[in-house]
């Protein structure tokens, strides 16, 4: 029986590996993608991801730079919508990859209400940026059950250390965010470029 194929939107913390190897014990084959910031925070994100690909034999790793995007935000746009616009073009490339591998899925490491993008009103206006159906596996746990998850199939001494998600992000970020705003933001961009350029910087790491 072929399996489902989902893009897994790979971080590099807790959740999002835990995500995965949940949704690969359900039969998914899991095509792991990592959005990086290396102008911000460096290429350690991307050696976690890759650890963490190698610990469950994911032979690939698919990599793209968003730190242009995410500064164009932060210069163009209202920031307490940062994580919002964030996590809105996170799908999109998710679907953009997603297209090219014959994937039916886009698999996340949220769970609800953990950070103030997680919040039901910002999933539903998020969500809304993809046609791909966004599998939540974690989406009703806590960090402490995500982190004993994460000690269980070995993934949390690669995935210990900072945050850095929110690095860009605001202090007081929106947490009712409003579809009609969002829309009107993103169009003060030139977003179709935007896409372009994150696509450009695909790269392929070969794993194992």
């Amino acid at each position: 029986m072929k399996k489902e194929r989902a893009v897994l939107l790979l971080s590099g913390g807790f959740d999002s590996g835990v995500a995965g190897y949940l949704l690969e014990k359900e039969g998914f084959e899991i095509i792991p993608l990592h959005l990086s910031n290396v102008d911000f925070v460096g290429e350690w994100t991307i050696e976690k991801c890759i650890e963490i690909a190698k610990k469950f034999n994911w032979s690939k790793l698919y990599v793209m730079d968003i730190a242009n995007s995410l500064q164009t935000f932060v210069n163009e746009c209202t920031h307490s919508y940062f994580f919002v616009f964030m996590k809105r073009l996170l799908l999109v490339l998710a679907s953009e990859l997603a297209k090219r591998e014959n994937a039916s899925y886009i698999v996340t490491g949220e769970s609800l209400g953990q950070v103030s993008s997680q919040t039901l009103l910002n999933i539903n206006v998020i969500e809304k940026a993809t046609k791909f159906r966004v599998l939540k596996p974690l989406i009703a746990m806590d960090k402490e059950t995500i982190i004993g998850y994460s000690k269980q199939i070995g993934t949390f001494e690669i995935s210990s250390g900072p945050e850095v998600c929110d690095i860009l992000g605001p202090k007081h970020p929106v947490t009712q965010a409003n579809e009609e705003k969002v829309k009107n933001e993103e169009d003060k961009i030139n977003y179709s470029q935007l896409i372009n350029q994150c696509i450009a910087t695909l790269k392929v790491i070969e794993v194992n």
